[in-house]
Formats: C-alpha cells, structure tokens, sequence
C-alpha cells in the first residue's frame, strides 16, 4: 500500500481549493442550467502537473466534498441535490479529464504533449458532460420547449469558445510550471514516479 506524502497531500487540497474558487467566480453566468465557470481549466491543469493519479483523485475529493454538502459546486452549492442537476455530467468529467491529461504526459513532456493532453481532456470533458446534460433533461429534469440533441449543443458554443483559449492557457502554463518549478524538484519527480506505477 502506498503512502501518502505531505506534499501529495497539499498538492491535492490545492486543487480542490482551485476548483471551488473556480466554480464560482463567475457561475453568475448560466447557459441552459450551466454555470460558465473555470472548472475545465483546474481539471486540465490538475492533470498536466499532478498526473494522472493524483490529478484525477484531486478531482474525485472535490466532487465527494461537494455531494456532502460543503458548498463548493458552482452557486455555492452543494449536496446530494446537485446529482440531479443538468451540470453534474461536467463534475463526473473533471475525473476522466484530469486522469486522460495526466496520463499523456506522463509519457512524453513536451509542450507538444502538454497542449495536445489539454484539448483531448477539454473535448472528453464536453462530451460526457454534454451527453449528462441531455439525459438529464430528458429523463428527470423539465426540458424547454423545443429541446433537443442539437439545442444542447447549441448551449455549449459560447463556454466551448472560452474554455477553448483556456485550455492553450492551460497547456502552456502547465509546461512552463514544470520547465521552472517541477522539472528539476523532487516533487514532480515524487508525483511522476507513483503515477506510473
């Protein structure tokens, strides 16, 4: 069984820390019963420098921390209520989003790798969250009038737009964090051999 060290351990709660500031520093804007928020980009950039495991785990104690009902979803929300809320799809992405950016560059870190990690993590992200988003309305949410599959798309436009230049925000700073700060530290190097593991 592995340890877990102080540094993982903060590195982890930073995140966390980074999502729920993210969540709601600008939620005040809603898209179909979507916050436009700077979630995606924490997710992204939780991955690229914590990799896949603890990037991934950062995301999985942010959601756990919400559902018990710390406020900390977008609104200042939290609890068991949010399952049912259209935008729950996007918080079960941030997982597979920070996992799938950690594990590409962990394999090769270049900045090539880092900008290329970043946008396959934002497309997945779009496309569970989207996909629950529709569901939702579908099975137990009250659609509006005229919904359907491309409405639900149509919402996605303006965030896709914002999150499309934070996600080369994310890969170029992800980069250049571990160029300057991780490259040459024991802590990335602590972080990298685990994820591989």
């Amino acid at each position: 069984m592995n340890h877990w060290k102080p540094i993982e351990i903060t590195m982890v709660a930073l995140f966390v820390a980074f999502m729920a500031v993210g969540a709601n520093i600008t939620s005040f804007l809603v898209i179909g019963g979507v916050p436009i928020t700077l979630q995606t980009f924490f997710a992204i950039l939780a991955g690229l420098l914590l990799g896949k495991r603890l990037g991934s785990f950062a995301m999985i104690t942010y959601m756990f921390i919400g559902l018990i009902g710390i406020p900390i979803f977008s609104g200042i929300s939290g609890g068991l209520i949010v399952l049912t809320k259209p935008s729950f799809g996007f918080i079960l992405a941030f997982i597979v989003t920070a996992f799938l950016c950690g594990l590409f560059v962990e394999k090769k870190k270049t900045m090539t790798t880092f900008l290329f990690s970043a946008f396959i993590g934002l497309l997945i992200n779009y496309i569970l969250g989207t996909h629950w988003m529709y569901l939702a309305y579908k099975v137990w949410y009250a659609a509006p009038a005229g919904f359907n599959y491309a409405l639900v798309w149509s919402w996605m436009i303006l965030p896709f737009i914002k999150d499309i230049i934070f996600t080369v925000i994310a890969g170029l700073l992800g980069y250049r964090m571990y160029q300057v700060y991780f490259k040459k530290s024991t802590l990335f190097n602590t972080i990298s051999t685990k994820n591989s593991v």
